[in-house]
This record gives C-alpha cells, sequence and structure tokens, in this order.
C-alpha cells in the first residue's frame, strides 16, 4: 500500500473517530460538572433571591443564527424563573425574537406542565424601536402592549392586572446577540428607573459587558456562550442541551490533542529514521 493511500485511510480513521467522539454525547448524555463562573453565579442569585409572584420581564433579543449559544440559556434560566413561581412576561426587541420566547416555553414547559398562559407566562410578542419602547414602558405598559401575540388584551391578561410600568416589574433578563439588547435595557430600564437586569449573550460578546457588571451592579451578572449555560444548568440541577453540547466539544479537543500529540510523535520516529539511513 502506498504512502498516499496509507494517509488517506489515517485521515478517514481521524474523521470517524471524532464523528462518534461529538455524536455520541449528544445521544448519551456524560453531564459533566463545570466550574460555575462568579458572573454565572450572580445571575443565578437574582432570580433565586427575588420572592414568588412577582412578574419579570425575560426579553429574547436574538434570532436562529445564535440561538445554539442563546437558547440553552433561555431555557434554563426560564425554568429557574418558573421554579420560583415567577410570572414571566416575555418580549422580543428582535423581529424573530417571539419565535424564540415560544421555543422556550414550549421547553420549559417540559418540566413544569401546570403552568397556565396568562396567568403564569405571557408573550407579547416583538416590539420596534428598542429603545425608545424601553422607555415608553416606563410610561405605560399597556400603550406599547394594547395586544399580546395571540391578540389577548392587555387588559384582559391576568398576571398583568397590576403591572401597569416597568417600576413594576421585579427583574429584566435580556438574552442579546447584538443592538437593540443588553445595553438599551442597561440605560434605559436599569439606569432610568431601577429595575434591576440581567442577561445573556455570545461568548465573543460577553466580554464587552463584564465592566457593567462591575460597575456599581448595572448589570447583575451576565452569561457568556454556551459554557455559562451549561453553569446555569449546573446551578439549576438539569443536565440540558448545553451540558451535552459541552461534553461533546469538551471531547473533541481532548481527541484533536491526542491526534496532535500522535502525530507528533510519528513524526519524530520518521525523522529519526531518516537520520540513521
Amino acid at each position: 500500500m502506498s504512502v498516499n493511500a496509507n494517509s488517506q485511510t489515517e485521515r478517514r480513521i481521524v474523521f470517524l473517530v471524532l464523528l462518534l467522539a461529538v455524536a455520541l454525547p449528544l445521544i448519551f448524555p456524560i453531564g459533566w460538572k463545570t466550574e460555575v463562573s462568579g458572573y454565572t453565579k450572580m445571575a443565578w442569585n437574582l432570580i433565586e433571591s427575588t420572592p414568588d409572584s412577582v412578574v419579570v420581564i425575560f426579553s429574547f433579543d436574538y434570532d436562529p443564527s445564535t440561538m445554539t449559544e442563546l437558547q440553552p440559556m433561555a431555557e434554563a434560566m426560564l425554568e429557574h424563573a418558573f421554579s420560583r413561581n415567577h410570572k414571566v412576561l416575555a418580549m422580543a426587541l428582535w423581529p424573530q425574537g417571539a419565535q424564540m420566547a415560544e421555543q422556550a416555553f414550549a421547553e420549559a414547559k417540559k418540566a413544569y406542565p401546570d403552568k397556565a398562559y396568562g396567568v403564569d407566562y405571557i408573550n407579547m410578542g416583538y416590539k420596534v424601536a428598542g429603545i425608545v419602547a424601553i422607555q415608553a414602558m416606563g410610561r405605560s405598559m399597556a400603550e406599547v402592549f394594547p395586544t399580546d401575540q395571540r391578540g389577548i388584551k392587555y387588559q384582559e391578561i391576568p398576571m398583568l392586572k397590576n403591572i401597569r410600568t416597568l417600576k413594576d416589574i421585579a427583574y429584566i433578563n435580556s438574552l442579546s446577540s447584538g443592538t437593540p439588547g443588553i445595553k438599551e435595557w442597561v440605560m434605559a430600564g436599569r439606569d432610568a428607573y431601577g429595575t434591576p437586569v440581567t442577561g445573556g449573550t455570545t461568548a465573543v460578546s460577553a466580554p464587552g459587558f463584564f465592566p457593567y457588571v462591575n460597575s456599581q451592579k448595572q448589570l447583575h451578572g451576565m452569561l457568556g456562550g454556551l459554557k455559562a449555560a451549561s453553569e446555569y444548568e449546573v446551578l439549576i440541577g438539569k443536565i440540558g442541551s448545553a451540558t451535552t453540547k459541552m461534553d461533546a466539544q469538551s471531547i473533541a479537543h481532548l481527541l484533536i490533542l491526542i491526534f496532535i500529540a500522535v502525530g507528533n510523535v510519528k513524526a519524530f520516529r520518521a525523522r529519526r529514521r531518516r537520520d540513521a539511513i
């Protein structure tokens, strides 16, 4: 067999092993624990320490292009809010965010099937204008949301009967992959009305928000990327999609390191054989 044929065979073996390494943890979750960062713990603490029966906002400020990172954290934080009996008002500053909210509710309701629409959670849909819409919510929630996603009038929604402005909201959780998103909620929600804000974003965007966490707690914690989502799942005792994806990623990284080591050993031995000749 030629050298080229051997190389082709080795490549196929490497690809097959990597495929199995990534696929198997997704099918059979391992549930490896991960160290929880202080930023993730702060976000968890805000939801955990908020009294029950209050109304909170989950703003789905992203679209399917970033849902791999953001959807798992939305689902985990939503389950945590349901466990604390918080009444969740979902909305979106991005056009497709309302659909992301529907998917998150469907997943969270698997763990909390008794949660009723309009009583325990509501989807108010997409609202255009970003920071202008948030500022308007500080004056009148009913004017910004005359109806919900299904066409139900604001005044007819049981969980919102005592919610008039943004000041009546216990906290805001923005899952954001850009603008408008977390920054606008901090400026128009927390800074203007004093409503606590937390949230999550993609791993590449997270470092830009850490100063908001460290500076006078403009942000109560921050989840950055899939790893932070898996950390949050650890805190709520769940083996969810983030944990299984991180398992697959960790095994793939480990295998790549092993392949690099094996390749270097083979190259070193081949070099020694050439030198001996």
